[in-house]
Formats: structure tokens, C-alpha cells, sequence
């Protein structure tokens, strides 16, 4: 057996390894466009309104009554409580500042409730049958998430 070839081979791989780790020379390149990445809608479970800074729920991710009672918005009605409609205050601030008036909450009924319940969709903005800007409550105002338009 010959000794030689074994260190021979050690060698041309040494060689090959090292010139893996040096720099490229950038003027022998072909060069690049950089374009910038095509729009995406945000991941309602990851990202956030940056207008609220609320995480995004898409219409379909809604309990099938919000959904139904977003769909009543949009057409104006009817509504099943005397209440759906009427001025929400926004006391706690969580809702983006807007003028008195600019929001309205409607009751997203919840099965086996014999009232009302906690659940909420709060819209702003006018026409009154706007969905552009609503949020979903499930926990009487506690808490919100924006509704993605």
C-alpha cells in the first residue's frame, strides 16, 4: 500500500475545506435587483393593528354569532337587543381615541346565556353600516382584538 496517496488526499482536502472559508472576490459575482417583498395582510394570530396595537382576528375566526352579527352591521340590522347600536363610551381606553359617538356596540350572543352575555363587537366610523373599524370582545370589555377589514 502506498502511503503517499492517503496524504494526498488529506491534502487536496485541507486545500478544498480552507478555500470554502475565503472571502469571495464580490467583482467576479454576478450582480443582484433586490426587490422588496410583495404585501402580505398580517397574520391575525401573530401580528398586531400598529393603528390599536391589538392583535388582528380575522371575520371567519369570529364565533359563527359574531359573524352573523358582524354580516347585521354591514346591512344595518335587524338586531336582536334593544341595546345593539348604541354608543359604547370606550372608559377603559383600550380602543383607539375617537371623537363621543364614533363607536357603537352590538351583542354577540352566546349560546346557553339567558342575557346578554360577555361578548361584544364594538365598530367605529361612519356609515353606521361601516366594518372597517370593529373589535371583538370576549370578555365584556376586558379585553379586545381588532377585526381584520
Amino acid at each position: 500500500m502506498n502511503r503517499a496517496a492517503p496524504t494526498l488526499a488529506a491534502l487536496l482536502l485541507g486545500a478544498l475545506l480552507a478555500a470554502c472559508d475565503l472571502p469571495q472576490d464580490t467583482r467576479t459575482q454576478p450582480t443582484t435587483t433586490q426587490t422588496a417583498p410583495a404585501p402580505t395582510r398580517p397574520a391575525p394570530t401573530t401580528a398586531r393593528d400598529p393603528h390599536s396595537g391589538l392583535r388582528w382576528i380575522t371575520a371567519r375566526d369570529l364565533p359563527r354569532e359574531g359573524q352573523t352579527v358582524l354580516r347585521q352591521i354591514s346591512e344595518g340590522g335587524p338586531f336582536r337587543y334593544g341595546k345593539d347600536g348604541s354608543t359604547f363610551g370606550n372608559r377603559e381606553r383600550l380602543l383607539p381615541r375617537q371623537n363621543s359617538g364614533y363607536y357603537r356596540e352590538y351583542t354577540v350572543p352566546t349560546p346557553g346565556e339567558n342575557d346578554r352575555g360577555a361578548r361584544r363587537l364594538v365598530c367605529g366610523g361612519q356609515p353606521r353600516t361601516s366594518t372597517a373599524d370593529c373589535y371583538y370582545t370576549a370578555d365584556h370589555y376586558a379585553s379586545f382584538r381588532r377585526v381584520q377589514p
